[in-house]
C-alpha cells in the first residue's frame, strides 16, 4: 500500500482535511496505517547505518487518527473507558504475556514473546521479542524499544508526536533500564548498555565518563557502557548548582550482555550500592 502521500496530503490539510478526502475514506486510509503499525508491518522509526530515520508518514496517521476518529466507549470486563482509540487485542494468538492490570493501545507493537506485567504501552510504540515491560512501566507514543530489554519496575520511556520529523526515544537490544529510570525527548540507549536505577536522560543530558570527565556525547548512551545518575557542577550568577549528568562507570565486553549479577557487581566497586 502507498500510504505515504494519501497521509501527509491528508494531514498537510490541517482544518480542511474534509476537502481533500471524505470522513469514511479518510477513516478507512488512516485506519489501515495504523494497522500496519499495530501489527508491525511498519514502524515509527528505525535505525539505519547507526541513525534514527523516523517514517513521518507513520506519525501523520496517528496524529490523523484523533481527528477523523469519535470518542466512544470501550468495556474490558468490569471496565469502561472511553476513548478515540481502541485498546490492543489478540495477544494469545501474537505470542504476548500480559498480566492483569497491563494494557496497549491499538496502534502498538508487541513482538512474540513480550512480556507485560501491569503497565502500559502507547500507540505507535514498538517493543521487540524478548523484552519485558515490567511493573508501572511506561513506553510513550512512537517509542522503540529493541529485542531483550528489561524495563524495570516505574520506568518511564517518553513519547512524542509533534513535530512529525520529532525522534522518537530508542532503546536497543540487550538493554537493562534500572528501576524509575525516566528516558524522555528523544534520548537513546545503545545496545547493550545498563543504567542503574533513577537515572534521567533527556536528549541534552551530558554523558560523562567517570574515569576522566570528558564529555562524551549528549542524550546517547554508549553501547554496552554501565551507567549511573550523576551530578555536574555549574557556575551561575547566583552560585554554584549541580545539574544532573549521566555517568559512565565503565563499559561490558562483548557477552557480558545479559548478566545483571555483574551490574550489580560494578555498583559495589563505585559505593553506589551496598
Amino acid at each position: 500500500m502507498d500510504y505515504a502521500k494519501q497521509v501527509t496530503k491528508l494531514f498537510e490539510a490541517g482544518d480542511d482535511w474534509r476537502d481533500v478526502m471524505p470522513l469514511a475514506d479518510a477513516r478507512e486510509l488512516v485506519g489501515s496505517v495504523v494497522g500496519m503499525l499495530d501489527r508491525g508491518e511498519i514502524r515509527v522509526a528505525k535505525v539505519v547505518d547507526g541513525a534514527v530515520v523516523v517514517n513521518e508518514p507513520a506519525k501523520h496517521a496517528i496524529l490523523m487518527w484523533f481527528r477523523v476518529q469519535e470518542m466512544k466507549a470501550i468495556e474490558a470486563g468490569p471496565f469502561e473507558y472511553v476513548d478515540k482509540l481502541p485498546l490492543k487485542r489478540g495477544y494469545e494468538a501474537a505470542g504476548v504475556r500480559v498480566v492483569p492490570g497491563a494494557s496497549a493501545r491499538f496502534g502498538a507493537y508487541l513482538a512474540p514473546g513480550v512480556v507485560m506485567m501491569p503497565c502500559y504501552v502507547n500507540i505507535g510504540a514498538y517493543v521487540d521479542t524478548g523484552t519485558l515491560v515490567d511493573t508501572w512501566a511506561t513506553v510513550a507514543s512512537c517509542a522503540q524499544i529493541g529485542k531483550n530489554v528489561h524495563l524495570s519496575g516505574g520506568v518511564g520511556i517518553g513519547g512524542v508526536l509533534e513535530p512529525p520529523e520529532a525522534v522518537p526515544v530508542v532503546v536497543e537490544d540487550d538493554c537493562f533500564v534500572g528501576s524509575r529510570c525516566m528516558i524522555v525527548g528523544g534520548a537513546r540507549v545503545r545496545k547493550g548498555a545498563k543504567l542503574g536505577a533513577g537515572l534521567i536522560l533527556t536528549a541534552t543530558t551530558p554523558v560523562i565518563e567517570a574515569e576522566t570527565g570528558e564529555e562524551i556525547a549528549r542524550g546517547v548512551i554508549p553501547e554496552r557502557a554501565v551507567v549511573v545518575q550523576g551530578t555536574r557542577m555549574k557556575e551561575f550568577a547566583g552560585g554554584t548548582f549541580g545539574l544532573p549528568c549521566a555517568l559512565v562507570l565503565r563499559y561490558l565486553a562483548e557477552g557480558e550482555e545479559h548478566d545483571r549479577l555483574k551490574l550489580n557487581a560494578i555498583l559495589r566497586e563505585h559505593g553506589i550500592v551496598s
